[in-house]
C-alpha cells in the first residue's frame, strides 16, 4: 500500500498536526473539500493518507472478521502508523490529532485500540469497531485519551448498535470520551462535528487538554 498522502495547512509555525483518514471510496482531496475547507484554522498542519484504490479494507466494519480482513486491516494500520510517525518526525514536539470519517474513523478507532503509539486526541466521525465483539477485538486503548465519536440512526454504513458498542469499549478503556448521535443525519459530517474538530485542534494548539465542549 504505497503512500501518496496529501499535506496541507501550515508548513511552518504550526502549533498542532492532524492526520485525517478518508472513508471507503473517497480520497484525501474529498476530505479537504468536505471537512478541511469548513475549518477556520491557520496554525495546523494536516496530513491526509491515501488508501490504495480508495479503500482501507474490503469488508464492512460490522462484518465478522475473516483472515483476509484481519490481514488487510493490519496492512492499513501499518500504513497509518507510518503516516503518524512521519507527521511526528516532520513536526517534532507538536500535539497530534488523529481523525477520520466513516471507514477512516473505523480504522482510526482500531489504531488507538491496537496499542500503537497514540495521538493526543482522536476524532472519529461516524465510526465503530471493525469486527464483532465475539472476534476478540484489541482493547489496548491508552487511559484518559480524549476521544470524540459520532454516529447517526440514519447512517447506512454504521448501525446505531455498532456505534454504541464502540462507546462501551471506549468506556471500558477509560477514555475521556464524548459521543454524539445525530438523529436523521445522512452519511456526512455535520457543521456541529466540524466545529468540534476545530475546538479540539484549537485546544491542543493552545497547550490545553481538549475540552470537547462545543455545542451539538
Amino acid at each position: 500500500m504505497a503512500s501518496s498522502a496529501l499535506h496541507l495547512g501550515a508548513s511552518c509555525g504550526a502549533r498542532a498536526v492532524c492526520v485525517l483518514v478518508h472513508g471507503r471510496g473517497q480520497s484525501p482531496e474529498e476530505m479537504q473539500s468536505h471537512i478541511l475547507s469548513r475549518l477556520d484554522v491557520a496554525d495546523i498542519a494536516f496530513c491526509l493518507p491515501r488508501a490504495e484504490e480508495g479503500s482501507w479494507y474490503a469488508a464492512r466494519a460490522v462484518d465478522s472478521l475473516t483472515e483476509s480482513t484481519k490481514a488487510a486491516l493490519q496492512v492499513a494500520l501499518d500504513h497509518l502508523e507510518r503516516e503518524v510517525t512521519r507527521a511526528r518526525t516532520s513536526y517534532p514536539g507538536l500535539p497530534l490529532v488523529l481523525a477520520g470519517f466513516s471507514q477512516g474513523a473505523c480504522l482510526s478507532l482500531e489504531y488507538v485500540f491496537s496499542g500503537r503509539p497514540a495521538p493526543e486526541a482522536l476524532v472519529a466521525f461516524t465510526g465503530c469497531r471493525v469486527g464483532q465483539p465475539a472476534d476478540g477485538l484489541p482493547q489496548a486503548l491508552p487511559a484518559n485519551l480524549p476521544v470524540y465519536l459520532t454516529g447517526s440512526d440514519a447512517d447506512p454504513w454504521i448501525p446505531v448498535t455498532a456505534f454504541a458498542e464502540a462507546v462501551l469499549d471506549l468506556g471500558r478503556g477509560q477514555a475521556r470520551a464524548r459521543s454524539d448521535l445525530f438523529p436523521g443525519r445522512g452519511h456526512e459530517v455535520s457543521d456541529a462535528e466540524v466545529t468540534m474538530l476545530q475546538s479540539v485542534l484549537a485546544d491542543l494548539a493552545s497547550g490545553k487538554t481538549p475540552g470537547m465542549a462545543a455545542p451539538r
